[in-house]
């Protein structure tokens, strides 16, 4: 599902993002990516979702080779994946029905599908009955869900969630991770970035820690993350 291989990524003025990093994610696999701040975990995500691509080496996410993707090509390969934010960037005059409805309609779905559609996946999160509702009148943990939503609508083969329970309190940062859970066993793969170490070590996935723009250690499905670099 993503590979990269001897990645290394230099911005303009010298600085190293990325630094001969390889790995290899399978389909289906559910990930942790740990690393502190500057470690490389922004450029590792932009990598994936082709906002950036590497000043060396390959990356190839759902079988593309990111760097040479056309232009035209990125908005397709981008509807592959579903992106969940650490601050929802949900739009605050849409109700919850509207704005996962609006990632349908800017791919010229439908109506049709869409009515079938977002209800369907609103449901899966638990939110039938919060459709007409808008932002302002959810919980954090309720706007989250709708975010996550959003990213299913297209049914996904990758899910990236980037700091997704950064704005809301520990309890509900269980139950997002538990839909998260749910999510990956049918198949889809989820990729999370994270600094919550705790969240990382209760449900034992693999864990990748970046370290300097490197993998510094890769922990595998099951076993204890013993902690490491500071994230």
């Amino acid at each position: 599902m993503i590979t990269f291989d001897h990645v290394s990524k230099t911005y303009p003025g010298g600085n190293h993002a990325l630094d001969d990093l390889s790995l290899h994610i399978e389909q289906g696999e559910f990930v942790f990516v740990l690393g502190r701040s500057g470690a490389g975990k922004s450029t590792f995500l932009k990598m994936i979702l082709r906002e950036e691509v590497p000043t060396e080496g390959t990356v190839v996410v759902a079988g593309h080779d990111v760097a040479q993707l056309k232009k035209k090509e990125v908005p397709y390969f981008r509807r592959q994946m579903g992106v969940v934010f650490q601050d929802f960037r949900l739009i605050p005059t849409m109700t919850a029905y509207d704005n996962v409805a609006f990632a349908m309609r800017v791919t010229n779905v439908p109506e049709k599908t869409i009515r079938e559609r977002v209800p369907y996946v609103l449901s899966l999160v638990g939110l039938e009955n919060k459709q007409q509702s808008y932002p302002d009148e959810m919980s954090g943990g309720e706007q989250q869900r709708v975010a996550l939503a959003r990213a299913l609508v297209h049914t996904p083969q990758l899910i990236i969630a980037d700091e997704p329970t950064g704005n809301i309190d520990p309890e509900l940062s269980y139950e997002i991770m538990e839909l998260l859970t749910a999510i990956n066993s049918v198949g889809i793969t989820v990729v999370v970035v994270t600094h919550e170490h705790e969240l990382v070590r209760r449900f034992r996935k693999r864990v990748i820690t970046i370290e300097k723009g490197h993998v510094f250690s890769d922990t595998p499905a099951g076993q204890e993350y013993a902690g490491g670099v500071e994230a």
